[in-house]
């Protein structure tokens, strides 16, 4: 492996990332790994938005909110459970798990693979050319003699309606790196972000509105958001669907907000949050002086090469391709990517067809997503909907999971569901979803069985142990052979 000097001198790199999260991290590994000399740019943290203001702050804050829960399912541990949580305590375990918002170790880290790292504000200038603006004024400018890769990611989207910038609204940010708790928030949303926020600030004593303008979750099977919503309101949350906010307004500075809904009525908060969607973190990054549109997703192909563009040296990964806006997922096309850099650059072939070394094929068949709420929903591949859309001949397996005993003594009263999506015609699965206490650990098996295109009848002499929730696989193979006798 060649060595990267501390900041060259000439500018010159093999590859240049834009973006030092998760998904620019992995790229630089991958392409390092290769051989290849690598420079990150970031103008905010090292470990981006998924390591400070989403997936690691909000499970910390979500951890204690879903123990105690737990613990209050099962006869004998819910008597040791008295009093509320410990705010202070629960916002003390984020900062430790943000290391206080500080990215000196995640800095070293790439360092230490002989990346170098240039904070800054980068921005495309032609092909293979980045400047970068420093808070100091320099403007360093690096060139790419293989690839550059764009790993911005995204940022919130808010709603264009009356008095949203007046009111100062909350984002994921302010859901997840606040430490005091509002006395009522409404959270106006319905996907991933506004269920957990609702699950973590109802749990931590805010009374919490939640208002989508459709069911939960409404890229997953509908019994999802259907059980996820019976879950927050079990916990105090008014779930209000089918709802929209017309308009906003805080006449206080210091005072409460005031939502205008569509049915005319009004609804007071101490805050508001609005999740809302998110856009491309693509609007100032230079994408004009390579004739793309800025603010713009970026179409990519398999490889993550994004289309276009001449000379198969630009790729965009994680968020600002759109594909699957999820961290484990940036990163997945981040190694591909990575490692087809690598490939190209040493003129080696490039296996991008389907599940090949180079190429993100789960994009499209395998994608695992969960929702850390109470209950949890853990989804991969296709629903039902999906696949008859897509034209697949299909069955669906539904089963409750006190079909499995395990499910039973993990929680008293264990309430959950799942269900399989089946190829009839390679008689493999399509999509699993599963809703329940701790589901999220069961996904993996999903998601190898989908990604691994494993046959049924080769999946039923997977056993599962006696007595976990895992064992809810038996029952839903066992109803399938039925089914089909």
């Amino acid at each position: 492996m060649s060595e990267a000097r501390d900041h060259q001198e000439d500018g010159a790199y093999d590859v240049v990332v834009l973006g030092a999260g998760p998904v620019g991290q992995n790229v630089a590994d991958r392409a390092r790994a290769a051989g290849l000399t690598v420079a990150v740019v970031e103008r905010e943290l090292v470990g981006g938005e998924c390591s400070y203001w989403a997936c690691v702050p909000s499970k910390a804050l979500l951890r204690p909110v879903i123990a105690v829960a737990d613990a209050r399912r099962v006869d004998g541990a819910r008597q040791a459970v008295t009093g509320r949580l410990d705010t202070d305590r629960v916002f003390a375990r984020r900062d430790h798990y943000v290391n206080d918002w500080d990215d000196t170790g995640q800095a070293e880290s790439l360092k230490s693979i002989g990346v170098d790292v240039f904070r800054g504000h980068g921005r495309l200038d032609g092909p293979r050319r980045v400047t970068v603006t420093r808070d100091d004024g320099a403007r360093p400018v690096l060139t790419a003699r293989h690839a550059v890769a764009v790993a911005t990611g995204s940022r919130p989207l808010l709603p264009d309606i009356p008095g949203i910038r007046e009111v100062r609204p909350w984002t994921n940010r302010q859901g997840t790196d606040v430490s005091t708790v509002p006395a009522r928030l409404a959270i106006v949303g319905g996907g991933g972000v506004a269920i957990e926020m609702a699950t973590l600030w109802q749990g931590l004593g805010s009374q919490v509105t939640l208002l989508a303008r459709r069911h939960l979750v409404a890229r997953m099977e509908p019994f999802a958001g259907e059980l996820v919503a019976a879950g927050l309101t079990e916990a105090g949350v008014d779930v209000r669907t089918g709802t929209q906010v017309t308009a906003v307004r805080r006449p206080d500075p210091a005072g409460p907000v005031t939502l205008t809904l569509d049915d005319g009525s009004d609804l007071q908060a101490d805050e508001v949050m609005f999740a809302t969607g998110r856009a491309p973190g693509t609007e100032d990054i230079g994408l004009d002086t390579v004739d793309l549109s800025p603010g713009t997703w970026l179409e990519v192909d398999t490889t993550c090469l994004v289309r276009g563009v001449d000379g198969a040296w630009l790729y965009a990964v994680g968020d600002v391709n759109h594909r699957a806006l999820l961290t484990h997922q940036g990163k997945y096309q981040a190694r591909t990517a990575g490692d087809a850099i690598g490939a190209r650059a040493a003129g080696l072939p490039v296996d991008d067809g389907p599940w090949g070394d180079h190429a993100t094929t789960a994009d499209q068949h395998a994608v695992p997503q969960v929702f850390f709420t109470d209950p949890e929903a853990a989804a991969v591949g296709l629903t039902a909907e999906q696949a008859a859309q897509a034209g697949y001949r299909i069955t669906t397996v539904d089963l409750d999971f006190d079909a499995a005993q395990g499910a039973d003594l993990h929680a008293d009263n264990y309430r959950g569901h799942a269900r399989m999506v089946v190829d009839l015609d390679r008689e493999v699965l399509l999509g699993v979803t599963f809703v329940g206490p701790g589901v999220s650990e069961l996904l993996h098996s999903a998601t190898v069985a989908v990604a691994g295109e494993v046959p049924l009848k080769r999946l039923r002499h997977a056993i599962a142990c006696f007595p976990t929730v895992s064992e809810i696989w038996l029952f839903l193979l066992a109803a399938y052979q039925r089914d089909r006798t």
